[in-house]
């Protein structure tokens, strides 16, 4: 049995970055960007109106209250760039400022004194003073050509997407979503939700929970299937998954010590390296991890539902991360909201509730039902909660280390707690 960190040490000496491709913009949603992305153009492209109203020049001094002037032109978005010699220009929202300009007033701030045959308006008279640039946006005061926009590890997403077509960026270099498998052993695993269980049997809850958390963590399920408690089966499932593409397989159950726990055995008869079995953690203790012959990644995963949990947290994720090239993630520091009381010197992985005291500080709950059975408690949590493998048990106010429930998804605030 080894720690924690020299597990994450073998994990992170086995994975390599995956090769990075070019993609369209808007194809590499929830993928990472494998290189900076820097900007040709400026954002906005050309100073332009922030209302709808009259640009006027007025310098570096306010106008006054009560300036009047002839309006010689007027500018729409869209309109083709304009010179102005003289007055106000009419300008729309999002319109070129004629070159000349350099402020605009709304139109809720000016008296219109004559208007044409048109409803054209000839003559304002200000109502309000103009200061100096005002609502006016210039160019590149977002982004400036040259500049660095998306960092290398950025994961892009709707916001990023904006950005990026914004500024006229068609292709972009991404790390492909690594390709997992899921396999989920035991005869006693029940997939349809409406079949009647039969004495003995249980419903499958790890697959639908890691199948998700897999998705989550930015990587494609090609395959997942529900193997019974025999090594050939399993062996063969395991084919499936590799023909299917898969870079990382995950199992679930039959890594233990018992008469049924044929994994180690069947992955060492097709010549998989296994790196390390058993870690001091809790829940999750049997953990294992291999190299297949292929080099492809496989992680056995206890059977019980949280211990499957953190073994895909704390173990797969890293992994995932560095596949992703990814740097390694960092936990918040948050102080524990009540003493926990620790029976072993183990790593413990507690379900946990991030939440707000009476001043508004952050602090870190343990949930009752830390039971590596006990599901409920999962649909509750916001957090993990992780204490170190000392035997300490820490008291009330301890600083602890808190994870989101998936390195993608940081805890959130489900309430205010008193």
């Amino acid at each position: 049995m080894i720690g924690f960190d020299e597990a994450l040490a073998l994990i992170q000496r086995e994975v390599a970055v995956l090769p990075a491709r070019t993609c369209a913009a808007p194809d590499a949603v929830g993928l990472v960007l494998a290189s900076d992305v820097c900007s040709g153009e400026d954002l906005p492209p050309f100073d332009n109106s922030a209302m709808d109203g009259f640009a006027l020049r007025i310098g570096s001094e306010p106008l006054a209250v009560g300036a009047e002037l002839d309006v010689a032109g007027a500018q729409a978005a869209g309109d083709t760039h304009a010179i102005a010699t003289s007055g106000a220009w009419e300008i729309m929202t999002g319109a070129r400022l004629p070159d000349g300009l350099d402020a605009v007033i709304p139109v809720e701030q000016v008296e219109v004194l004559v208007r044409d045959g048109a409803d054209r308006p000839l003559r304002i008279r200000t109502t309000a003073v103009v200061e100096p640039g005002q609502h006016v946006r210039l160019r590149g005061e977002d982004v400036r050509t040259g500049a660095c926009i998306l960092k290398a590890g950025t994961r892009i997403e709707a916001p990023q997407l904006m950005l990026l077509a914004a500024l006229g960026v068609a292709q972009v270099r991404v790390r492909p979503a690594p390709r997992v498998a899921l396999l989920t052993t035991g005869r006693e695993l029940v997939d349809d939700p409406t079949r009647t269980l039969a004495s003995g049997e249980i419903r499958n809850s790890n697959g639908p929970y890691l199948a998700q958390r897999v998705r989550d963590a930015g990587a494609q399920l090609v395959l997942r299937e529900t193997v019974s408690d025999d090594a050939d089966a399993f062996l063969a499932a395991l084919q499936r998954a590799l023909a299917a593409g898969a870079e990382v397989v995950l199992s679930t159950g039959a890594v233990s010590m018992g008469r049924y726990d044929f994994v180690p055995d069947a992955l060492r008869r097709i010549g998989a390296c296994l790196h390390f079995h058993k870690v001091r953690i809790r829940p999750g203790k049997p953990l294992l991890f291999a190299s297949l012959p292929g080099g492809q990644l496989y992680f056995g995963l206890p059977g019980n539902p949280v211990s499957s949990a953190v073994g895909l947290r704390f173990f797969v994720e890293p992994a995932l991360r560095v596949l992703l090239g990814l740097a390694p993630e960092r936990a918040l520091r948050v102080p524990l909201a009540a003493a926990f009381n620790k029976r072993a010197a183990l790593r413990f992985h507690l379900k946990g509730g991030l939440e707000l005291d009476q001043h508004g500080q952050l602090q870190a709950r343990v949930l009752p039902g830390q039971e590596s059975f006990r599901i409920a408690p999962m649909a509750q949590a916001n957090c993990w909660i992780v204490l170190p493998d000392t035997a300490a048990s820490p008291a009330a106010g301890a600083m602890v280390d808190v994870y989101g429930l998936g390195h993608w998804l940081p805890p959130q605030l489900d309430e205010v707690m008193t």
